[in-house]
This record gives C-alpha cells, sequence and structure tokens, in this order.
C-alpha cells in the first residue's frame, strides 16, 4: 500500500473533517425554512449544482467544462454512488426510524474498511479499528436502542451506507477523476433522484437565502470537499471522521434554536468525538512513540 506523504494526510483530515462539518448542517439549514423536506432538497440541489459550475467556470473558463468528457466510468460511477446514497437516505428516514438510520450510519467504517480491503488491499490497523468500535459504542448510546423501524427502511439505510463507502474507495482508487465536475454530477443525481416527491417547485422568497446557503455548505462544499480528501486517507479513517456528524448535528441544533440534547446525546456525542480524535492522535504520532 502507498504511502501518503504527512503533508497529504493531513490535506486529506482537514479536507474530510471540513465535508463532516458541513454535511452535519442539514438538520440546522431544514430547521431554518419552512418548506417541506423534497422541495428543500430540491432546492438545496439547484444551489448547489450552480454554485459548483460557477466555482468550475471562474476557475478554469468555460473550457473547464471539458472536465465532463473526462469524467469516464469512474467519475459517472462516483456520481451514481452519490446520487443512490442521496435517495436512499431520504427513503430510509421515510420508512424507518431516525434511530435505526443513525446507528446503521454509525457502521460506515467498518462498511469502508471491508470495501478497502477488498479493492484497494488496504488494511485497516488495530487503532482505526478501536476507534470505530468506541464510535459505534457512542452512536448507539446517542440514540438508544429503541424506536419502531422495519426491515425494509432499515435495509435502504444499509444500501446508503454501501454507497457512501463506495464513494470514499472511488476517490481513493481514483484521484484522476476531475474534482468540480464530479461534484456537479453527484450533487445533480441526488437533487433529481429527490424530484418524484416534489409536490410543487414554489417556496417563500424568504426561504431563498438560507435554502442557497443549504446548497452552497451542505451540497456542493460538502461533496467537494469530501472528493478531494478522500484521496489522500484510508478508506476506514476518512469514514470515521464522517462519524463525526452524528454528534455534530444537534450541535448546531442547539446553538441556533436552543433545542437541547439529553444526557445520553451528550454522554454518547463525547464518546464519539473522543474515539476519533484519539485515533487521529494515533494516527500522526511518529513511529516508536
Amino acid at each position: 500500500m502507498q504511502t501518503v506523504p504527512a503533508s497529504r494526510h493531513l490535506f486529506g483530515v482537514l479536507c474530510v473533517t471540513g465535508a463532516t462539518v458541513a454535511w452535519s448542517t442539514f438538520g440546522f439549514f431544514t430547521l431554518s425554512v419552512s418548506a417541506d423536506t423534497p422541495t428543500v432538497l430540491v432546492w438545496r440541489g439547484i444551489f448547489g449544482v450552480l454554485s459548483l459550475l460557477l466555482v468550475l467556470v471562474l476557475r478554469e473558463g468555460v473550457s473547464g467544462l471539458a472536465g465532463f468528457g473526462r469524467l469516464g466510468r469512474m467519475g459517472w460511477a462516483f456520481g451514481a454512488c452519490g446520487g443512490l446514497a442521496g435517495l436512499t437516505t431520504i427513503m430510509a428516514l421515510r420508512e424507518t426510524s431516525v434511530t435505526h438510520v443513525s446507528v446503521i450510519f454509525a457502521m460506515a467504517p467498518f462498511f469502508a474498511a471491508a470495501l478497502g480491503w477488498l479493492f484497494l488491499h488496504e488494511r485497516p490497523s488495530r487503532p482505526a479499528i478501536i476507534a470505530s468500535s468506541v464510535a459505534l459504542i457512542g452512536a448507539v448510546t446517542m440514540v438508544g436502542l429503541g424506536g419502531e423501524g422495519t426491515l425494509y427502511g432499515d435495509a435502504l439505510a444499509v444500501v446508503s451506507v454501501i454507497a457512501y463507502s463506495g464513494l470514499i474507495v472511488i476517490s481513493k482508487a481514483n484521484p484522476g477523476i476531475p474534482s468540480l465536475p464530479a461534484s456537479v454530477l453527484s450533487v445533480s443525481l441526488t437533487t433529481v433522484v429527490a424530484i418524484p416527491f416534489l409536490a410543487g417547485f414554489s417556496i417563500p422568497y424568504a426561504d431563498l437565502p438560507m435554502l442557497a446557503a443549504f446548497g452552497v455548505v451542505n451540497s456542493a462544499l460538502a461533496i467537494l470537499l469530501f472528493m478531494i480528501g478522500a484521496r489522500h486517507l484510508p478508506a476506514i479513517q476518512t469514514a470515521l471522521i464522517g462519524a463525526l456528524e452524528t454528534p455534530l448535528a444537534p450541535f448546531w441544533v442547539w446553538l441556533a434554536f436552543g433545542i437541547a440534547p439529553g444526557l445520553l446525546t451528550m454522554v454518547g456525542a463525547a464518546i464519539v468525538v473522543g474515539a476519533v480524535v484519539w485515533y487521529i492522535v494515533q494516527d500522526t504520532r511518529p513511529a516508536g512513540h
């Protein structure tokens, strides 16, 4: 397995952490607008695509659009995984309990480790396995084991986690995929799969600024940082950092709306954050220390 230089590794950690923080704002933005969830998802995607295209043109000019022709099979596979993850996440949240979805998503490091071992020949380190296991315990502590769920909804959540793990492996195995065009494709497909749930395109004008921020931060910035950062990290580490989304999401809601999390939520969040921080410290410690 090729060793990643320390500077690129740190860059990857920062990018994936930034993507995780951006994705964790989903609940905050959803509660900040009055439109229904499908309408919010579609408009989030529209603003996300427009912002990514704007960055692409400003950075590379109109000729940058030629990058869509260089996506290749793996670029389209990245977009397909992104669209599938978005669709199945939405459907899972409609079919089963948030509790079940949260716990299944906390298993992402194990799915990513399996795919990384299978396709990239990455052998997960002992600290990574320990940290992933502790983070899973923290997620279970946060949401508990109760809640009504369905086998169909839980299966959709599993598909979503597998698709997310596929994004990690594709990014790592194919660093030559054009980042901006691939991100545009992923956000576009995620937006398209939300359209069947849409009752109408009209939205209150007061929601437009927040929906624009939703699209830029939670959609465009998140997927772009994720794709760039995942290229420089082992698959299990990318997914483990992504587990920070679980404790961060209620934190933003509490900060903005004063909806305080319960004691178990705070304890579980501390366990997840502690596990990820411990792993990063272990991973960056010089050999022999």
